[in-house]
């Protein structure tokens, strides 16, 4: 793949995917959403959290990841720039699922424990990254798929092609009619 058919497939992601991206995307967009909103919210799921984790510079890093999250979110729900803003949301579902579960399988994650057994272990990685994984798997989705044809970038590529045909039909002779 070229680094021209690379640009394409983000900045004109195919459309024809499911309608029911859609759905994946209010759902990813929206907890991504909440998600930011909480780390600026509450200190304990922010900057405190990212440094119980420790995250370098978690007074930056954490309000970064919320206006990432915010942003992004927005941006997945209304389906514009789909597959950009994919990419760092998948990167960071990876980093928390490595910073985060892998500690709680060997007991030794610096965050509360889980509400309820298993504590630690495999099935408690399982039971804890069910929405990480949720996550993650969505904007795969997304990433392969595209946003669909009910989204910002399905509009915007109609627009396009719309003043295409326009910009066509002015640039031709008119006919000549002769009487």
């Amino acid at each position: 793949m070229h680094l021209k058919d690379l640009i394409r497939f983000f900045t004109h992601p195919s459309t024809s995917g499911p309608r029911s991206a859609l759905i994946i995307r209010l759902m990813a967009g929206g907890v991504f959403l909440s998600e930011g909103l909480l780390k600026f919210a509450y200190a304990n799921q922010g900057v405190g959290r990212f440094t119980r984790l420790g995250m370098p510079m978690p007074g930056v890093l954490a309000p970064a990841i919320a206006l990432l999250e915010i942003v992004g979110g927005l941006l997945l729900m209304s389906g514009l720039g789909t597959r950009l803003i994919s990419v760092p949301f998948i990167v960071e579902m990876v980093v928390a699922i490595l910073s985060t579960k892998i500690a709680l399988y060997f007991g030794t994650s610096p965050l509360p424990r889980p509400p309820a057994p298993p504590f630690t272990g495999w099935w408690a990685v399982l039971h804890e990254s069910r929405s990480d994984y949720a996550q993650l798997l969505s904007c795969v989705f997304l990433l392969a798929s595209g946003p669909g044809p009910w989204s910002v970038d399905a509009l915007l590529q109609r627009w396009r092609s719309s003043g295409r045909k326009m910009t066509q039909r002015s640039t031709r002779p008119a006919a000549v009619v002769e009487f």
